[in-house]
């Protein structure tokens, strides 16, 4: 749609970038709302957002703005909701804070280092200047979460922030996470119940990861980032089926898990052994459906298996 930064490739480029809302929990996660991103430039060129089947009424909006829209989208359909996470892009805004706040909505929004954010006693100042001041003590070696390649160690701390304007009873925290290889620190805004405990903090901050594997497993099971459509209406087709093919390989991946769980020494059906079963038993069946079957079992036992060893050599590797 026009020169901006995305994450994809990590630079400003000609891209259509869009805000996605991804539904997680311990059973599976996937992706349950999309809006695209229209950059100033277009809303001020009638003529092309015409051309490319815009509506009318369509206005500019920041994707923490569109953030917002979609989750109003979706409270307002009943999804129940314990957490909402995201990167700095809107963790950066404010005004989307203050939104999750009044709606009582506890968070935990990655931030930049330059954010600033105002402690218990003082005037405002960078994430980064106020991390300095975690004693070398108060950091616990926590995970967050299972990532491709075993648990995610990181060490975490928080420190105390403001709390004017939360709900009665909230507290607001600057989550620092340092990594255990580099030091190199991250640092996230965080809003919920005063009696939270840090490793309630840390497992949300790491949930934020599912976001990057919906994508992945979008992109690279349901083609979620292979149109190449010009128009408004063409784009929310085809994400939208993108969106939906991935939430059949996310149910049918679930439901197997609750009627069928893998034995001792087998991982779980996966969203991507799934499609290949789909594949192979419905889209274009093969002649021996039992040989594929077969396969199927034995490939999953090796991968777990290797999954094994690995987690035990990273055990022995981690600092």
């Amino acid at each position: 749609m026009g020169r901006q930064y995305t994450g994809t490739a990590g630079k400003v480029d000609n891209a259509q970038v869009a805000v996605y809302l991804t539904y997680a929990t311990t059973a599976g996660h996937g992706v349950i709302d999309r809006e695209l991103y229209l950059p100033q430039g277009w809303i001020d060129d009638p003529a092309r957002c015409h051309a490319a089947g815009v509506p009318d009424q369509r206005a500019f909006a920041t994707k923490p703005e569109l953030a917002r829209v979609m989750l109003e989208r979706a409270l307002a359909a009943g999804v129940p909701a314990g957490w909402v996470t995201a990167d700095e892009v809107y963790g950066n805004s404010p005004a989307l804070r203050g939104w999750l706040e009044a709606r009582q909505l506890p968070y935990v929004l990655a931030v930049k280092c330059t954010e600033p954010l105002p402690p218990p006693s003082g005037p405002a100042m960078p994430a980064a200047r106020l991390a300095e001041r975690v004693p070398p003590h108060c950091w616990l070696r926590l995970s967050a979460g299972q990532g491709a390649k075993g648990r995610r160690w990181y060490a975490w701390s928080r420190l105390l922030l403001d709390r004017a304007g939360t709900p009665e009873e909230w507290g607001r925290w600057l989550l620092v996470r340092r990594s255990l290889r580099t030091g190199e620190l991250a640092y996230y805004v965080c809003a919920g119940p005063a009696g939270l405990p840090l490793v309630a903090l840390v497992r949300v901050a790491g949930t934020r990861w599912r976001v990057e594997e919906a994508f992945q497993a979008g992109k690279g099971l349901c083609g979620l980032d292979q149109h190449q459509v010009r128009r408004w209406s063409s784009w929310y087709r085809w994400v939208t089926l993108a969106m939906l093919a991935y939430a059949f390989l996310v149910v049918a991946a679930t439901t197997e898990h609750a009627r069928q769980p893998a034995p001792p020494g087998v991982i779980e059906l996966t969203c991507n052994e799934v499609q290949h079963l789909f594949a192979a038993l419905v889209a274009a069946p093969v002649a021996d459906t039992s040989h594929r079957l077969r396969w199927s079992w034995w490939q999953r036992r090796q991968q777990a298996r290797a999954r094994a060893c690995h987690y035990r050599r990273q055990a022995v590797q981690q600092p």
